[in-house]
């Protein structure tokens, strides 16, 4: 990896079928040690099921308030400054319990790759782009 300056691009946030908006700010072939996304939950919605197959996640809670679950823990609340640690395989899926967007960045050792994803939601998945 060399050196190097990524500047955020706003447009480039996009909508997952998982429930919430992503843009990728750091996920590149020269660094495939980790990546860095930032989710955008809306107030009221709650993503999808899922686990992320072979990746460690964690997830860094910009702004908002939101309640996660994950693997076996209690739902839990969290807000701005709080770490969750997502081991490989384990199930998750955060709720925006606030009254505004839920931001926070989302970090994958090694780097995120789509066909690590693996929705395990018993509910039917939602049209491709319905937010």
């Amino acid at each position: 990896m060399k050196e190097d300056v990524r500047i955020m691009d706003p447009g480039a946030e996009l909508y997952m079928p998982e429930g919430c908006f992503i843009n990728e700010l750091s996920n590149i072939d020269a660094d495939p040690e980790a990546s860095i996304a930032q989710a955008r939950v809306e107030p009221g919605k709650t993503t999808r099921w899922h686990r992320i197959i072979g990746k460690t996640e964690r997830y860094v809670i910009l702004s908002g308030e939101g309640k996660v679950e994950v693997g076996n823990l209690p739902p839990q609340r969290v807000g701005p400054g709080d770490v969750v640690l997502i081991p490989p395989d384990c199930r998750q899926r955060i709720t925006n319990v606030g009254s505004t967007d839920l931001f926070f960045l989302a970090i994958c050792t090694p780097r995120f790759l789509p066909e690590a994803y693996e929705d395990i939601d018993p509910s039917p998945m939602p049209p491709e782009n319905a937010p």
